[in-house]
């Protein structure tokens, strides 16, 4: 991998549209639920959560509604996060008009699966545009080690794609590492295919971190890999080697690939593992079993601790068991990220040690 950029302010910024999520108490389904928990949450924001809660200065680009109770309610959680932000507060324009999105779901529980509604109609995020933001400022005076970008932000709207396109040639201008998460949501994508594939396709021939599933990798970029489902976990690991190998042939430029893989046995019991390819080296963490209280976050959680990991200047060896780590962190917390209270405990869970710690 390249060399991270030195005597920056940040060392993770990520472009983001903040929202809520409404959970059920107990597990329960959201049509009989009469209690409920609202939080704040985002997929990139998972992702910065694991490096700002250990110390490494975060920045989240994003946009707010002007004088919301839940814009108020975001920009204190962010402040507690210990992250900073920059984005434009829109006015609302009336009861109908713009607000920021809510994600309706519940956790599920053993062999009822969890259902997930989300609800994005006027979601003030869809705005973001690059002429709110001061690039050279932001890359080139301020600094930025990483920018993590995902495919949920970049294919929101025509604008969030071209902001997240324009981010991507900035960080490539200053020497910024880019990771890009693909996150292809097909729902995202309807009647938008050729645009998002382009744009998608000139991100990832700049991005040095490349991050999806199968699903990911085929659908977003055309890349050839294995089917969804099927064999099991374990047995298609060699098929995932041969995705990312087809990944780095179509995109060089990238020096890092890395995949989650998870079996769901019931919706508090996974077998979850990862594969990375840093260079030309193989790093595999066998599928292992672990308790799931909410999956929500886990595969940001991943993604989060890799970027730590590499941030801190480690081995590629431990990138990888720290990712997993830090993404089976997540699912053992009923928000959608992990909260490490250090890096011990984060090491810990990847050492399988759940002793108490007096």
């Amino acid at each position: 991998m390249k060399e991270l950029r030195q005597n920056c302010k940040y060392a993770l910024v990520v472009p983001t549209s903040m929202g809520v999520r409404i959970t059920p108490h107990n597990g329960q389904p959201v049509q009989t639920a009469t209690e409920f928990t609202m939080q704040v949450t985002s997929a990139e924001t998972n992702v910065a959560s694991v490096s700002s809660y250990l110390g490494l200065p975060v920045k989240v680009l994003t946009t707010f509604v002007k004088g919301s109770p839940i814009a108020a309610m975001i920009k204190s959680d962010l402040k507690s996060r210990h992250m900073d932000y920059e984005g434009k507060d829109v006015d609302q324009g009336g009861p109908w008009g713009y607000r920021h999105q809510f994600n309706i779901a519940d956790s599920g529980f053993g062999t009822r699966g969890p259902r997930v509604h989300n609800d994005r109609a006027g979601e003030v995020g869809r705005t973001l545009n690059i002429k709110d933001f001061d690039l050279d400022r932001i890359f080139g005076q301020e600094g930025v080690q990483v920018l993590h970008l995902s495919g949920l932000i970049g294919a929101l709207s025509h604008e969030t794609s071209i902001f997240c396109l324009e981010l991507a040639r900035a960080a490539k201008k200053y020497g910024t590492l880019i990771s890009f998460d693909l996150n292809y949501r097909a729902s995202f994508w309807e009647g938008r295919e050729q645009e998002l594939r382009d744009i998608f396709t000139e991100i990832a021939s700049v991005a040095d971190i490349l991050v999806g599933n199968e699903e990911d990798f085929q659908l977003a970029l055309g890349i050839q890999g294995p089917e969804a489902g099927g064999k099991e976990l374990a047995a298609k690991i060699d098929s995932f080697k041969g995705m990312i190998n087809n990944v780095k042939a179509a995109f060089p430029n990238a020096s890092v690939f890395a995949t989650t893989l998870r079996q769901v046995i019931s919706v508090n019991s996974h077998m979850w593992g990862a594969i990375m390819l840093a260079g030309d080296q193989w790093h595999v963490v066998e599928p292992r079993q672990i308790t799931v209280l909410d999956r929500i976050g886990g595969g940001d959680g991943f993604v989060g601790g890799l970027l730590y990991a590499m941030l801190r200047g480690w081995e590629p060896e431990k990138w990888i068991q720290f990712g997993w780590a830090s993404g089976a962190l997540a699912t053992t917390m009923l928000k959608d990220y992990g909260q490490p209270a250090d890096e011990e405990q984060i090491w810990s869970i990847w050492g399988g040690n759940a002793r108490v710690k007096r």
